[in-house]
């Protein structure tokens, strides 16, 4: 079959859906090289839009096909807008594939699979910006009216969705998985300690990978953290790995009131070898996030042997079942008391971490990138 699949969130400074549509195209070449042709759209929609990624050829050598290459916002949006030509574009394909909320509004030649992450933005809408909620809502929507197959990354995200839209067959929303961007086939990164006097100098710490946004909590992390350490909690430090999302532009004066500010560092962007260190490293993986499609740090970390001390909301009782400790996000006195114990008892660290890494192999890519395949042969034999 001939497969447009959206990639246009794959870029440097990708996040969880860039790495979910990254993974599996790298699955999919590696896997089925001849069995089907593949167009890579590195724009698609007008919803969202790297330009960056107008000259990015991620599988240049692989024989792939791309799409057309806009490199502003404004042209990214005359083209998407386009009914004439975005059917014009799409109608040479058997199957589109997409992967970044955006989706056709109007039927459209191929049939339509598109990726669910989460509904965090029309069930939490005071979580995000106004134009991210709108942006989503409108993406899924058109996708409940207009797609044909939907992959879900959890159960959670698929229940969520159900809920929204009972009008969808349920036999149509499967569940695919992601698995960690450090167990893909072929994947090889250094682990390398972040430019940091923290990371330098070789004491434990307390590790929080993420966004800051308000659905990741880290406000109350702050908050728990500061508990933890005025009821003599080890001075341990804290350090946050994550770039800098929506409504959080309060978070630095949060940090700085802190009695303890001086130990909780911020770090911003890192790089994927970095990140390795910094899981392999800590003392524990702190998630204390409201709403998750996935969650990958949590698995990511798991892989990497760091216990988990999560919430236990939406998809992360999926992901972390009985090898972490699952906490209310609201509650700052069981978090306070699971930092006390873990950061005392190295036995249970050790028992966490041997779980953390059991439970890790239970996501794999090439499991996900099977299952695609599948549903892909599935909706070719229904065309």
């Amino acid at each position: 079959m001939k497969i447009a699949f959206d990639v246009s969130q794959t870029g440097p400074r990708k996040a969880g859906c860039g790495f979910y549509a990254a993974a599996l195209i790298d699955g999919l070449l590696a896997a089925e090289p001849q069995r089907h042709r593949f167009t890579l759209l590195t724009g698609f929609g007008d919803f969202f839009h790297d330009p960056l990624m107008a000259a990015a050829f991620p599988h240049r050598s692989r024989g792939v096909g791309y799409g057309p290459r806009l490199v502003s916002r404004r042209q990214a949006s005359d083209f998407w807008q386009n009914r004439e030509q975005v059917c014009g574009l799409l109608d040479r394909f058997d199957l589109l594939h997409a992967n970044n909320f955006w989706c056709p509004p109007w039927q459209v030649s191929p049939r339509v699979i598109y990726t669910l992450y989460d509904m965090s933005f029309a069930e939490h809408p005071e979580w995000t910006s106004e134009a991210n909620r709108i942006g989503c809502f409108n993406g899924v929507l058109q996708a409940a009216l207009n797609a044909t197959w939907f992959v879900a990354i959890s159960q959670a995200s698929r229940q969520s969705f159900l809920r929204h839209f009972p009008h969808v067959d349920p036999r149509q929303v499967r569940v695919i998985y992601p698995a960690s961007r450090f167990e893909q086939p072929g994947f090889q990164v250094k682990a390398t300690a972040p430019d940091a006097a923290v990371c330098r100098r070789g004491n434990p710490f307390l590790l929080s990978v993420g966004t800051i946004e308000p659905r990741k909590n880290q406000l109350f992390l702050l908050d728990a953290y500061n508990h933890f350490r005025a009821s003599g909690g080890a001075p341990l430090p804290l350090v946050m790995a994550g770039g800098k999302g929506w409504l959080m532009d309060d978070f630095e004066s949060h940090r700085q009131l802190s009695p303890w500010s001086s130990d909780i560092h911020l770090l911003g962007y890192v790089s994927e070898a970095e990140l390795a260190w910094l899981y392999s490293h800590c003392l524990v993986n702190l998630y204390p996030s409201h709403y998750e499609g996935f969650g990958l740090p949590v698995l990511e970390g798991m892989g990497m042997g760091a216990p988990v001390l999560c919430s236990d909301r939406t998809s992360l009782p999926e992901i972390v079942a009985d090898a972490g400790l699952l906490l209310s996000p609201d509650d700052v006195g069981a978090w306070v008391q699971a930092l006390h114990m873990i950061s005392s008892q190295p036995e249970l660290r050790e028992r966490l971490s041997r779980a953390a890494v059991a439970r890790s192999k239970s996501f794999s890519w090439q499991r996900s990138t099977e299952e695609l395949l599948h549903l892909y042969d599935e909706a070719g034999a229904c065309s």
